[in-house]
């Protein structure tokens, strides 16, 4: 159990990472994106609808590290069924219509746990991009 547990939060460690690089990416492009000035609702949105984008495939490809884990190591017996169930803890959604083995409980467990602070740490970037993108933190002058 305890080498289950360890490869969790080494899965977990490598979610991270794929998150901080792809988020990283994301507003160095937005950088560009905001210098060459398209200003305006069409073009705010179209950068945002880009960014939500960017941030599900993103959820996406940390799902598809998780069920690749369980189907390799035989939790989960095809990688299909390994997908679904992991899109369904990843989001805790939770539906328990597959469950895993008694001995692997626990890393599905981290698994929830990593969706959850992966899917907070998007809210919080998309809210920061939204600000960007619409203004809403900057300051107005002061009245005289």
């Amino acid at each position: 159990m305890l080498t289950k547990l360890l490869i969790a939060f080494a899965l977990m460690a490598l979610c991270v990472a794929i998150h901080a690089m792809g988020m990283m990416g994301v507003f160095r492009w937005l950088q560009v994106r905001t210098a060459r000035g398209a200003r305006g609702f069409g073009p705010s949105a179209w950068r945002l609808i880009r960014v939500a984008s960017w941030t599900v495939l993103l959820h996406l490809l940390q799902i598809c590290v998780w069920a690749s884990y369980y189907s390799v190591r035989g939790a989960i017996p095809d990688f299909t069924t390994a997908a679904y169930f992991s899109a369904v803890t990843y989001t805790t959604t939770g539906y328990g219509d597959i469950v895993l083995p008694e001995e692997w409980r626990l890393v599905g467990g981290v698994e929830a746990l990593t969706g959850i602070l992966m899917c907070g740490l998007s809210t919080g970037m998309f809210f920061a991009v939204f600000s960007a993108i619409f203004g809403l933190n900057r300051r107005s002058a002061p009245a005289e």
